[in-house]
């Protein structure tokens, strides 16, 4: 995992989420494409993002990023990224602060899947440029998949919690595996599943701000999906 320093800001209140995404927030779900599993010692190649709210996808983000090293011939078999496709990319000096003016103000609330590792390379990137670290709130889409699915953990096949697995779990399309634009999109359509199976626990909730709090979860689960 990616030596994040402690810098990422976590957003663990779950029980809440319904409230957050009806009452008008912009949601980012994003995800990375690295050389390596340290972000002291490895680099971005890739980074993917979609912007949605409770009324739908507002707009996406992919950028290949040039990396100061080789991309091996295990990562290109694995994400399909080849030294030839980021030749002409910029590095992460130029790439990100494009990516921060994506995310916009620090209101948004972002959405990763092992959200530490993710956040991990960005914030060791920005700090490389003297930036200082991503100040969004930050929803750990793994973290909030064993919140919701705890039986899933007694199940005898491991990996259970893994975005592909959860993808294939709920009949989520994935269209490129392991590329960072639609690892973005996949993650967005399982924090909407998983926000919609656990609608009888959310507390506190308006369907939008200027209406009254609906009290039957299944009216809300129709107006989710």
């Amino acid at each position: 995992m990616a030596q994040t320093g402690g810098k990422e800001n976590l957003f663990k209140d779950y029980k809440h989420l319904a409230r957050e995404y009806y009452s008008g927030t912009v949601f980012i779900a994003f995800d990375t494409e690295t050389t390596g599993l340290h972000a002291s010692s490895d680099f971005l190649m890739e980074v993917g993002a979609v912007k949605f709210t409770c009324e739908g996808e507002v707009s996406r983000y992919d950028q290949l990023i040039k990396p100061p090293v080789p991309i091996t011939p295990f990562l290109t078999n694995l994400t399909h990224i080849t030294n030839e496709m980021v030749l002409d990319k910029p590095y992460a000096s130029k790439a990100l602060p494009d990516f921060m003016r994506f995310l916009g103000d620090s209101k948004a609330i972002l959405v990763a899947h092992n959200a530490p590792f993710d956040l991990g390379f960005v914030n060791t990137e920005l700090g490389r440029m003297n930036y200082p670290a991503i100040p969004n709130k930050c929803i750990d889409t793994l973290q909030l998949a064993r919140w919701a699915y705890p039986e899933f953990s007694k199940e005898k096949e491991s990996g259970q919690y893994k975005l592909q697995s959860l993808a294939k779990r709920f009949n989520i399309d994935v269209l490129q595996a392991h590329r960072a634009d639609d690892d973005a999109r996949v993650c967005m359509e399982l924090f909407k599943q998983i926000l919609k199976d656990t609608m009888h626990l959310q507390k506190d909730y308006n369907i939008h701000s200027d209406t009254n709090s609906l009290q039957n979860a299944s009216i809300l689960q129709q107006e989710l999906f």
